[in-house]
């Protein structure tokens, strides 16, 4: 299962009026905080290799003082409602008055230090804090929009036009293209030195998936591919994408840079990868998932166990 998904939240609130109203009401219910996109958490061991999220209660939120805009509906995080909370101002709150020893953090910087759902649940907060803070107006006809008690749905304010919008993805794929023993790794210019991902890109309207794996890969490589098959997604709130991961395999072999979307692309075997040799992206990422699974169907160990591989 890739990081940010999974069961780890009861999102069936926002469909019982009753129960939703009372978790509006509950002092108790869970707040998820996020400042500028970045979310709270905390250390819970001293080399600060373990992080929890921090969740204060609403009337420990209201206690702070802290500025804040509504809180958007998220769920039942077990067993209990939850929401998600932008805090305001350009100047950050102090983070010890939600709890002792928390922080501002990167998500993607720190994921991997969290237990799998306290990530999904900050990630979905994140999407939903990105949606509601860019939506601030109606499409059709330029009013203030109104949240919805559901947390998923924008109201127009305007009562003659009453448009409703709801949360959107921007589909993007991702794809491990190899010949049968080397993997096709691109970098971008802004990237520091050896690091190397998987081509991606996002869909574009009136393209199917695999239309929009083989248009991304010749594009950014020059490289003709077949045999395109889905391996797994992943929500990516970075703002608001989701990863749709595929393997393909390449029918031409010359690497063409003509768009320079990419700054280099080479083939690199297992060896290669093993020795290091690139820098491979992050374990939380649906990119490391579709190396990895390369990698394994015919490597003498596996990835994860190579002790000189290595990731940024």
């Amino acid at each position: 299962m890739n990081w940010f998904s999974g069961p780890y939240l009861d999102r069936a609130l926002r469909r019982d009026a009753e129960r939703l109203a009372a978790a509006h009401l509950d002092v108790d219910a869970l707040m998820v905080p996020l400042w500028h996109g970045r979310s709270l958490v905390r250390a819970t061991s001293p080399d600060g290799e373990r992080l929890r999220a921090v969740m204060p209660s609403r009337a420990h939120m209201q206690l702070t003082g802290a500025a804040a805009g509504t809180p958007i509906a998220l769920g039942l995080f077990h067993g209990q409602a939850c929401f998600a909370l932008e805090l305001q101002g350009e100047t950050m709150p102090d983070p010890a008055l939600f709890a002792a020893g928390a922080e501002f953090a990167d998500l993607r910087q720190i994921a991997m230090l969290l237990d799998a759902g306290e990530a999904g649940l900050l990630a979905y907060a994140r999407a939903m804090v990105h949606w509601v803070r860019t939506h601030r107006h109606c499409g059709l006809c330029g009013s203030p929009t109104e949240l919805a008690p559901t947390g998923h749905s924008l109201r127009c304010s305007n009562v003659q036009c009453g448009h409703e919008q709801f949360p959107r993805l921007d589909p993007a794929i991702i794809v491990l293209v190899h010949d049968g023993e080397r993997a096709l790794l691109g970098r971008q210019a802004a990237w520091p030195p050896q690091r190397y991902s998987t081509i991606a890109g996002f869909v574009e309207p009136g393209e199917s998936l695999e239309d929009a794996v083989a248009r991304e890969v010749a594009e950014e490589t020059g490289i003709r591919v077949t045999d395109i098959e889905y391996h797994s997604s992943q929500p990516w709130p970075f703002p608001s994408s989701l990863m749709l991961g595929f393997t393909a395999r390449a029918t031409t072999l010359d690497i063409m840079l003509d768009d320079r979307e990419l700054e280099d692309a080479q083939w690199f075997t297992r060896a290669d990868i093993a020795a290091g040799n690139p820098r491979l992206p992050p374990r939380q990422s649906v990119a490391y998932r579709l190396i990895e699974h390369w990698y394994d169907a015919a490597a003498a160990r596996p990835l994860a166990a190579e002790p000189g591989a290595a990731r940024w």
